[in-house]
């Protein structure tokens, strides 16, 4: 009697884990579009007109310290490093405390949320107040440090004249600056 419900026990084993096998299937695709999801931005904007504003001490009044104009931003947040990323390019008007303002146009950029470091690359041109401006392919501004610098060949023109080289690093102004290599026409101020 006990071999018989031995029998009857390996059969049902048997049933199940044929059951178990055949049940399970490995779809690599359906496994390559978990991936794919997961690699989506969690949101998407268009035609974005963002303005960062500061209420001023004391008063009702608010001060307008930035605009960000962009066709397009993809929101990726959802990553373990988190970024923005701006694949039309951006339109980026900052204002200074005497409501002077610089203008910076890039055709592609990305915003680091951790790091504060924006990374703009595709004709990359800083305007000044002044009429300082410089061109180069891409630029990296660090937000906490106001700093800006590339390794990329740049061209500066200043009311003074102009500097051209490989390798910019400089103050948010360009009051101080440094070249990583020199090339084309110099000129100084006395």
């Amino acid at each position: 009697m006990s071999r018989y419900y031995l029998h009857i026990i390996k059969n049902l084993v048997t049933a199940i884990v044929v059951t178990l096998f055949f049940s399970c299937k490995n779809d690599f695709s359906e496994v390559q579009k978990v991936g794919i999801l997961q690699n989506q931005p969690i949101g998407e904007a268009e035609n974005i007109d963002l303005k960062y504003t500061e209420l001023q001490d004391d008063t009702t009044e608010v001060k307008l310290l930035a605009n960000l104009l962009s066709p397009k931003m993809l929101d990726y947040s959802n990553r373990g490093f988190a970024f923005s990323e701006f694949p039309d390019g951006i339109e980026l008007k900052v204002y200074d405390d005497d409501n002077n303002k610089t203008t910076i146009t890039s055709k592609y950029a990305i915003f680091y949320t951790e790091t504060d470091i924006i990374d703009l690359s595709g004709d990359v041109v800083i305007a000044t107040q002044n009429k300082d401006t410089l061109f180069t392919e891409q630029l990296y501004y660090n937000q906490k440090l106001e700093w800006v610098f590339t390794n990329y060949p740049f061209y500066f023109k200043r009311t003074t004249g102009f500097t051209k080289g490989n390798g910019f690093d400089s103050d948010k102004d360009f009051k101080n600056f440094q070249m990583l290599e020199m090339g084309g026409d110099f000129e100084f101020d006395n």
